[in-house]
């Protein structure tokens, strides 16, 4: 039977939005793993709303990001990973994470959707606005991806700040104190561009970070707001 041409090799593999106990045990490992080069606050949990559709739109300083994300909120997320990654032994070990495949750099749909649907199913979908890690040099100028899929969909967005990933086990076998912070919900307004959106979720994350981490959102401009 030949495919269809709107069909996507990637609906040919399945992804999980809910917690498996594979995921359980994956994530208690490297938990185990990372607990000998850091130290993990975490703070502001009662932004998190306890369930219904909900984005956390994170600065990106390191790709151990994702994991401390995950570690510190009681609610399943869900990613975008870059799709090099899915054509490696990775691949099953990411799907069962409830990472999901996009191509960098391009506008890719199929990706959308499938966001969407983690959010249609009353999940939490984890984004990075910049689209790629900082290595702690300060926020980048962010992509509208995020802004646009929570206005699609009428979700609340969870700014969320990592300081302190990035020098993980570079201290070892001292460990590192990592601060997770969410910060309270930005709600989509009627009307709002994915440009505006954007610059409110982005202004609001520099203004959690030390000022060295601010990078282009360091300085808000004058009547912004």
């Amino acid at each position: 039977m030949s495919a269809q041409p709107d069909s996507d090799p990637r609906d040919l593999k399945k992804y999980y939005f809910k917690a498996t106990p594979m995921r359980r045990f994956l994530l208690w490992f490297a938990g185990k793993l990372l607990r000998f080069g850091m130290v993990l606050r975490v703070e502001g949990l009662e932004h998190l709303p306890l369930d219904g559709p909900v984005v956390i739109a994170a600065n990106h300083v390191a790709n151990l990001d994702v994991f401390l994300m995950q570690f510190a909120v009681p609610r399943t997320i869900c990613f975008m990973g870059k799709v090099e990654l899915f054509n490696t032994p990775l691949d099953p070990i990411l799907r069962v994470l409830c990472v999901f495949p996009v191509h960098r750099g391009e506008k890719d749909e199929w990706a959308f959707r499938h966001a969407a649907k983690v959010l249609a199913g009353g999940g939490v979908l984890g984004m990075f606005p910049e689209g790629k890690s900082s290595n702690g040099r300060g926020l980048g100028v962010a992509k509208t991806g995020t802004a646009r899929m929570a206005l699609e969909m009428n979700s609340p967005i969870i700014p969320l700040t990592v300081v302190g990933s990035d020098h993980v086990f570079r201290q070892f076998p001292g460990r590192s104190a990592v601060t997770v912070r969410l910060l309270p919900a930005i709600l989509p307004n009627p009307g709002e561009t994915p440009l505006s959106l954007t610059d409110r979720l982005m202004f609001s994350l520099a203004s959690a970070l030390p000022e060295g981490m601010r990078g282009v959102y360091a300085k808000v401009p004058k009547g912004f707001g």
